[in-house]
């Protein structure tokens, strides 16, 4: 029997989960991943096992009513079945929004549950559904400790001005502001890169993934960040606009009388590099598209990247360091190539060679800028907090 940890990722139509092993020296190691998705509608089970290889399916039938905690007991059962050799010290959780008031994970008490309650009108598409799956484990287990990470912590080291938006105070001063998203991976890449560049201070981390978003850190601290009060501002994303003019959304509902609900809905489905291409919000089918619309998709996000790329290094009054993660910026050599060629007035100096292989340092000899492709990987940053939360707590 080895302790481990488990890491727990409730959403509107999946749970997803990764167990890690604690090893003898400290360390973790996955055991397997997976997730019940498909809730509500088509549900289906899969779990991969260390190596990344598919170890088990399940289906159920069309329209058979799983909800968050039927998909939660599932899992449970499952891991019991085919990893009861691993005895779970804590189950960490990712949660959008801590406000104000949560800049570090916690132990999951009934205060902090009534405070992330408080916070689901502000983050309604995923908070409710992480929160639901944190009081489901509560009934299944009890007496096993749970933590929540939250992706805005790592940014309220931001400063204050950076924080508020330029409405009346008791709307700037209260949850409408610019809290900033992905934080569990920008915490991560903030660790993994001394690693390689133990000497810059000044950095860029782009997280480029269905949803983008962009970090000027320094020290390691978070000073700005592209995604702002919801996960729509910033740069454009899979099927999300990004930055807009907030008129345009008045004239929709005005001239166009769209509801909350369509607006919603063009903002978050239909609009980012699906609604300029009208091709895919995928970066891979636009690369390989003839359309030019496709490559007008893509040079679009190009422009926006380089832009917010500039501005930050200008809040960094210099830039040392520039990093490219998540899916799209570990796997996309063009993007980065086209980026890169936007920054010769930083004097950014690519490698086409180690571009192309999705190597580490791609920048090249003479880069006044060093360039690195750094995997995330939020699941172990999860569950790194949680494993030291989880140790002071029985201590």
């Amino acid at each position: 029997m080895s302790d481990g940890i488990l890491v727990i990722n409730g959403g509107s139509t999946s749970v997803k989960f990764a167990a890690y092993r604690h090893d003898s020296g400290g360390g973790l190691s996955i055991a397997c991943r997976g997730q019940v998705q498909g809730l509500g509608s088509h549900p289906s089970f899969g779990a991969n096992g260390a190596d990344g290889k598919l170890i088990d399916a399940h289906q159920w039938e069309a329209g058979h009513p799983l909800s968050q905690d039927g998909a939660l007991k599932f899992i449970l059962e499952w891991l019991m079945k085919h990893r009861g050799d691993v005895r779970v010290l804590g189950v960490g959780h990712r949660v959008v929004l801590g406000g104000l008031k949560y800049d570090k994970p916690v132990l999951v008490t009934d205060q902090v549950l009534a405070d992330l309650d408080a916070l689901c009108a502000f983050e309604p598409s995923h908070q409710p559904y992480e929160i639901a799956v944190i009081r489901a484990l509560l009934k299944a287990r009890p007496s096993v400790p749970q933590v929540a990470c939250f992706d805005t912590s790592f940014h309220r080291t931001m400063p204050r001005l950076a924080q508020l938006y330029a409405l009346p105070r008791k709307y700037s001063d209260g949850n409408l502001r610019h809290w900033g998203y992905h934080g569990i991976s920008y915490d991560y890449i903030s660790r993994q890169l001394p690693r390689h560049a133990p000497d810059a201070r000044r950095v860029i981390v782009a997280h480029l993934g269905g949803g983008c978003s962009m970090c000027a850190m320094l020290d390691g601290k978070s000073v700005e960040t592209s995604m702002g009060f919801s996960a729509i501002e910033g740069l454009p994303m899979s099927t999300r606009a990004g930055e807009i003019d907030a008129g345009i959304l008045l004239h929709l509902m005005k001239a166009d009388r769209m509801d909350p609900a369509a607006v919603e809905s063009l903002l978050y489905q239909h609009s980012g590099l699906l609604g300029i291409s009208g091709v895919s919000g995928d970066m891979r089918e636009l690369q390989e598209s003839p359309a030019p619309e496709a490559a007008e998709a893509i040079d679009y996000f190009v422009y926006h990247l380089v832009k917010f790329i500039g501005a930050y290094t200008a809040v960094l009054g210099g830039l040392d360091a520039l990093v490219f993660t998540a899916g799209i910026g570990e796997n996309s050599s063009l993007v980065r190539a086209k980026v890169c060629e936007k920054l010769a007035w930083l004097r950014v100096k690519l490698d086409p060679a180690e571009n192309d292989r999705n190597g580490l340092r791609i920048s090249g000899a003479g880069s006044a800028v060093a360039v690195f492709v750094i995997p995330t990987n939020e699941e172990l940053m999860i569950a790194q907090h949680t494993l030291m939360l989880v140790a002071r707590f029985r201590s």
